[in-house]
């Protein structure tokens, strides 16, 4: 199990990798699952865009493209997460920066873990997710 941070396009920043890794791995383990590779890529809108109209034909900006990689039990992905849009949103949604992006990698693992955000029930399920998460895990950043 690896939890990977790769900034694409971006400077750097610091977390603390440690409780990063602990909260990841705490929803995945809720969730019944084993923790596998997991990478975190932060990037520009312009690395994000890309991917987007790559890799799923979607020619806007989005927060977060979660990759699943996940076989069986294990879980394991990508997520591509836009710097520029959650700090867009924080100020959008009056939030902390930081919390956001806690929230933006929490909404990625809950994803691997196979909640959904397409229908209005899956939406309540996800941010009441993100919320007990945002609430019980230490904010990595």
């Amino acid at each position: 199990m690896a939890i990977d941070l790769v900034f694409e396009d971006v400077t750097s920043f610091s977390l603390d990798e440690e409780s990063l890794s602990t909260s990841i791995k705490r929803v995945v383990s809720d969730y019944g699952f084993i923790c596998g590779d997991i990478t975190l890529v932060f990037c520009s809108d312009a690395f994000i865009l890309h991917a987007n109209k790559e890799f799923l034909n979607h020619d806007y900006y989005t927060d977060i493209i979660t990759f699943d990689y996940c076989e069986g039990d294990v879980v394991s992905g990508d997520l591509l997460i836009s710097v520029d849009t959650v700090l867009s949103n924080s100020e959008l949604y009056n939030t902390v920066y930081k919390e956001e992006l806690f929230r933006v990698v929490l909404h990625g693992v809950l994803h691997l873990c196979g909640l959904g955000d397409k229908s209005k029930e899956d939406v309540v399920l996800m941010r009441t997710e993100e919320n007990k998460y945002l609430s019980s895990c230490v904010n990595p950043f």
